[in-house]
């Protein structure tokens, strides 16, 4: 990293000289973290509204392969959000706006040679990815190829809208994305079918590239800006590969050991977790990028305890609905076809709360500085595909490897931030003796 921007992370003592933060910093992180909470709502609920009108109409089959193409876009999320954190981090750092166009140009192009790739793997692999998948048609994955070929460039638009703290447009990128896909979804499955339903999810990821329009600070050329350094980028490849495995590998696998009905019926219980999840990373959007930019400066435990307390929230509220009532989110939401498994909500969703509370942490340490919290995500990861792999008896025998794993990761990022933590305080209370 550049020295300038990280010499100020050597001495944490200095943190206690303003141990408050500056008003204007609350109230970015508070209407930030509130607007994006908003279409966070606004956008999980048209998402869920798709799933479930996919899900009435075609039936646990059927859904299961909609659900998978899904997970196919969501595992190509690893590299749109290592673009998207990387240029908000960049972007938020920059002062000048000549720099953080410099930023955000220079990402973009990236994107799109990297997008180009994964569009072209993806149509060599479909025939072997269809016979995996048990899919009906190779069509699937073309689809989802043009999907993901527009998906990795949204990351730096929406980088760009991040690190500058545009957080309407932001979150209008977010509620446009959802409401295209809906939209096409009501319009085309009663007639196509599961392609109606891919057909949807693919043209939702042009509309989000295309709308709304980047401001014009960033559209101008850029020159002299602090470059965005390979290390930052391999921290976030390796962050979000494990966060993208980590959210999505359990419905592969358990599609490829599974039933399709019953994989249908984890699916629906895997949408409800993501809900959740995605609430959760709404707040972290309007947090990072303020976390960043002190970064600089000095490191503010405020600015980690606003997130924290709005996520705490969302979670036990959810998980209250999710425990006394499961059997009105799933019959009134997917359909009688689907009470099967609503043993599995309330358990699925504190797997959830426990990754997601680790993810608040291990992006707040990121903010920052390189952290190693990301390659110990990665090793959570390969132990769920190993976990699961193992241990697939039944499907609720797959949520229970889900929570003991995040429940140890929660642990594991936990123990060394509260000794940071403890350390920073001690030299505070020296400093002040």
């Amino acid at each position: 990293m550049n020295t300038d921007v990280t010499a100020s992370l050597e001495h944490p003592a200095k943190v206690g000289r303003t141990a408050a933060l500056p008003s204007s910093t609350h109230r970015r992180l508070l209407s930030g973290g509130l607007i994006m909470l908003m279409s966070s709502v606004a956008s999980a609920g048209m998402n869920f509204l798709y799933n479930v009108h996919v899900a009435q109409k075609l039936g646990p089959a059927e859904f299961g392969h909609v659900a998978t193409a899904l997970t196919l876009l969501l595992l190509s999320t690893s590299v749109m959000l290592s673009f998207q954190i990387v240029c908000a981090k960049f972007v938020a750092r920059n002062e000048s706006d000549l720099a953080k166009a410099g930023v955000f140009h220079g990402l973009m192009a990236r994107a799109w040679k990297v997008s180009f790739a994964v569009g072209a793997v993806l149509v060599l692999l479909s025939k072997p990815l269809t016979r995996f998948f048990h899919f009906p048609t190779v069509w699937i994955i073309v689809l989802m190829a043009v999907g993901i070929a527009f998906y990795i460039p949204v990351g730096v638009k929406r980088g760009g809208f991040q690190g500058a703290c545009a957080f309407p447009l932001l979150a209008t990128n977010f509620t446009l994305e959802s409401a295209v896909k809906l939209i096409l979804a009501l319009a085309l499955v009663w007639k196509f079918g599961a392609i109606g339903a891919v057909i949807a999810i693919a043209a939702s990821e042009v509309a989000a590239y295309a709308l709304p329009r980047i401001q014009p600070a960033l559209r101008q050329p850029g020159t002299d800006f602090i470059p965005a350094t390979s290390r930052e980028g391999v921290q976030a490849i390796v962050f979000f590969a494990g966060q993208s495995v980590i959210m999505n590998i359990d419905l592969v696998l358990v599609k490829h050991f599974f039933p399709s009905y019953e994989a249908g019926q984890y699916a629906a219980v895997a949408l409800v977790g993501r809900v959740l999840f995605y609430a959760a990373w709404a707040v972290i959007h309007a947090m990072f990028p303020i976390a960043a930019q002190n970064g600089a400066r000095e490191r503010r435990r405020s600015v980690l305890g606003i997130p924290l307390a709005l996520v705490g929230c969302i979670f036990v509220g959810f998980l209250g609905v999710l425990t006394i009532a499961p059997g009105m989110v799933m019959k009134t939401l997917f359909g009688p076809g689907f009470a099967q498994a609503e043993p599995l909500l309330a358990l699925y969703a504190t797997g959830t709360a426990a990754y997601a509370i680790a993810v608040v942490l291990m992006a707040y340490e990121m903010s920052h500085k390189i952290a190693n919290t990301a390659w110990l995500q990665v090793v959570f990861a390969v132990l769920l595909v190993a976990g699961i792999s193992l241990f697939h008896r039944n499907l609720h025998q797959v949520v229970i490897v889900l929570i003991t794993l995040m429940s140890a990761l929660l642990v594991g990022v936990s123990l060394p931030f509260l000794r940071n933590l403890r350390g920073q305080q001690s030299a505070i209370t020296q400093e002040a003796a």
